[in-house]
Parts: structure tokens; sequence; C-alpha cells
């Protein structure tokens, strides 16, 4: 059944589509991963296998013409995709019995192209925080690197996907949350562009920066399933040559202060898409520096308008961080709000006729630095935390505030054999884009097969 999951996504639906395995053969692999190593990982908060497997009964059912392009594909998502009649915790106990009363219609359009999704998945409580810690289900671990970190808010979905629970996952990204995660635990992971994918079910957080996006194991798979979840075409999209499509590499910003192992792994990038027939040119990018505390002013405000009556209701209601950061955007002034919002759309027009203008693509790296352990994000660790938290977050920020797409891949490992990837980032409505260079960037180097050996770390737990 091992080799069932190593198959990615789309191998995997070709495969039940063609009836050369079932439904039910490929949700049992996922639960027996799942049973066998999340109590390592712990990116798992509950499975759903009574109605997963009532569904995939029912898909090996169906005739040939009917199965659809995901026809049997084991997924798994964020705990914040309502699901009618089931638990969506938000990553916290205090809503472990709040059923949900509709479908997200994400989660509508990916079981009627014929995926199962059977387990709800590990995250920072209210999708606050880009690390994987979480106060009441414990900190989901890096497949990769246990004592490391899976990103987040994601966390349970980068690390479902990159320890073979799952084909693929969707999260939410409001500041790097879908971005991360892959960055962290060597998978992909795609932000689209600002409202492009519908919020409607999903736990929100701040209406004008979240972003639901997908989490796979290649470009490819997630193009398959944002031909589900927007339109057709971005499959086919993938498969086009990227030869003569012009690539940035920003002069400020995405290439200051990097760890030198970052920044090798960059030039090395660079140089597998210029062998691809890809064009590498300099582009200034404008200062970005202001953007974490314009997005602060944005979603803290936003968020605490949201949750307002969870802040009302007494201390047991939320999280004592996830509270306490509500609480500063009860402190924004709407001047900063407003002035936020309005220097959103002048950023974005800066972006448009200056970098994005003289280039197709932005490659950036993912972060600016390796993957961080565990213990240096930690609260009490003080000012280190600060920064270290301010460091992973740098280079995925931005594209929230500015409302663009980003493809996040990965590009090798660092020396302690620990995932290290790139960022590409395009104008708005360019997923197509950033799929396809994905794509050829991953069929080039391989660097998306490679796995975590979970078994190789079982000693550390037991």
């Amino acid at each position: 059944m091992s080799d069932l999951l190593e198959m990615t996504l789309c191998e995997a639906a070709d495969a039940a589509r063609a009836g050369q395995v079932g439904a039910v053969e490929l949700l049992e692999a996922a639960l027996a991963a799942v049973e066998r190593h999340d109590g390592r990982v712990n990116a798992v908060i509950a499975i759903e296998p009574e109605r997963a497997m009532a569904e995939a009964r029912a898909l090996d059912a169906l005739p040939a013409d009917r199965r659809g392009v995901l026809h049997g594909v084991p997924l798994a998502h964020k705990d914040m995709f309502h699901r009618a009649g089931e638990v969506s915790t938000y990553g916290s106990a205090a809503r472990s019995t709040r059923r949900m009363q509709a479908t997200a219609p994400l989660l509508t359009r990916l079981d009627g192209a014929g995926a199962v999704s059977f387990a709800r998945l590990n995250m920072a409580a209210f999708a606050m925080g880009p690390t994987g810690h979480n106060p009441d289900f414990s900190r989901c671990c890096n497949p990769f690197a246990p004592a490391r970190i899976t990103g987040g808010s994601s966390s349970g979905s980068g690390a479902a996907v990159a320890a073979r629970f799952a084909y693929g996952a969707l999260g939410s990204d409001t500041g790097g949350s879908v971005r991360l995660p892959a960055a962290c635990c060597g998978v992909v992971g795609l932000k689209p562009t600002q409202g492009l994918l519908s919020l409607e079910g999903v736990m929100g957080l701040s209406e004008s920066l979240d972003c639901p996006g997908p989490i796979a194991r290649s470009s490819r798979d997630l193009a398959r399933m944002m031909d589900v979840l927007d339109r057709p075409g971005h499959e086919a999209a993938v498969l086009q040559d990227i030869r003569g499509l012009r690539l940035g590499l920003p002069t400020s910003y995405y290439c200051d202060d990097l760890h030198p192992e970052v920044r090798d792994n960059l030039d090395r990038a660079a140089a597998a898409f210029r062998a691809l027939g890809a064009t590498l040119v300099p582009v200034a990018v404008p200062d970005h520096s202001a953007y974490a505390d314009l997005a602060d002013a944005i979603w803290k405000p936003e968020a605490a308008a949201l949750h307002l009556p969870a802040l009302q209701s007494g201390p047991g209601a939320l999280p004592e961080q996830a509270r306490a950061r509500l609480m500063q955007g009860l402190a924004t002034s709407a001047v900063d709000y407003v002035r936020a919002r309005r220097l959103r759309s002048l950023a974005l027009q800066d972006m448009l006729s200056g970098p994005l203008a003289a280039c197709d693509a932005l490659l950036v790296p993912a972060m600016p630095r390796p993957v961080p352990l565990a213990a240096e994000v930690e609260a009490g660790s003080g000012d280190a935390m600060r920064h270290n938290l301010a460091a992973i977050t740098a280079f995925t920020r931005p594209l929230n505030f500015l409302g663009l797409p980003g493809l996040v891949t990965p590009s090798g490992l660092d020396r302690d054999g620990v995932p290290l990837a790139i960022q590409l980032i395009a104008a708005p409505r360019q997923e197509r884009l950033l799929l396809q260079l994905g794509h050829r960037f991953e069929s080039e180097t391989g660097f998306n097969r490679l796995r975590p050996d979970l078994l190789a770390w079982s000693a550390l737990f037991y």
C-alpha cells in the first residue's frame, strides 16, 4: 500500500479513473499511513472514516464515464473548512463540539470531482501563527525533521501531504499560511490571487487578506485541483514550454540578509530555470519595509471585529495567544486602518508598473533563512522569537498585502536535510503561469519527489 501513496495526486486520480486501483484501496492506504505515523507527526485532528469509506465505495461503483478528474483521491483539509453536520475546531478545543450548518463551496467542488475528504488537519488556533504550535492540539511536527517547524498556520496541511497521508489539502493564507508549510515541509503550495477562490464556509480572519489555497506534491497536482476549485485550463497550461519567459531576480528586499545556504540555493534555482530556456533579468522592487505594519493595521481590526463575540464572552472562548492578538485589533485606529487600505492599492500599482512590467514572474526565496528549530520560536524565547517570526514571514506577507498570487515549490535540502524552497510571484490571475513555471522546475530538478523517512526518527519518540 505504501507504493500507492508515492503516486502524485494526478497519478492516483488517473489510475482510479482507469480502474487500475480502487477508491477504497486508496483510502485504506491513507488511513493506514495516518495510523502508523501520525503519532509522530501530529498533523491530524480528527478522521471521518465512516463517511469517507461510504463515499469511496460509492465512487468505486460509478461507471467510467461518470468518474471525475479527482476520482477516488483521498484529501484532508485544514480544520476551518466547514462541512455540514461535522465539527470545525479552528484549531481550538473550545470549538470541539460545534457542528457546521453548511458545507464550504470549495469542499463541494472537490467532492463533485470525486475526491474523498477523510480528515481534518491541525492548524494554529484561529489561524494565528506561522510555526505549527498549538496549545490545545500540540505542535505539528515537520516530517523531515521533528525538531523543526512545519510553518503555519496550515501546519497540518503541509505535514500531511509531505508525510503521504493525503495527496492534497486545502489551507488558508493570510500572511503565508499555505506557502510557509509548503516551504518547510518540502511540498508545493499556491496562494491564488486575492478573491479568486470562495471564502464562504471558511473561518474568517481578515476579509481583506484571507485567501484559500491548495497544497500538494507537484504543481501539476495543484493545477488539477485549481481546475476544480476555479475553472478548467490550469493543468493544460502547465505542459507548455517556458522558453523565452522572463524571470525577475530582485535587486533589493528579497535578496537582503539572506542566509548563505538560501542564497546559494536561489542561485542554483536560477541556473535551472536558465537551462530550461527562461531569461533571468534583474529587477528593482519597491520598498516593502512598511508592508508588515500596514498589513497588521488591516488584519488585526478585521479579525477583532469578526471574532468580537468570542472576545466579549470571556477568556475561555479563545486561546490566550489568540485573544491577545485580537485585542490588539481593538486598539487599531480607524485612521490607521483606512490609510493602510489606501496605501495597499498604491503599492500594488507600483509593483505592476515596476518589476512585474519588466518580467513575467519574480523568482525569490520562500524564506530568508533555513527552517528554524521549533524551540527558536516558542513563547518565552524573547527577542530571538520575535526576530525569527519576522524572518519566517518576511517574503510571504507582502503578497497578501498586495493581493498577488504566489507559488512555493521545493528547491533542495539544507545541510541538515531539511527542505529549502523558492517562491514564484506574478501579476493577478497569473496562476497558470506560476504553475507552468513550477511544473517545469519540478520536472527538471525532482526536488518535489523528495520524501521524509518517518521511520528514521521514530526512536526520538519511542
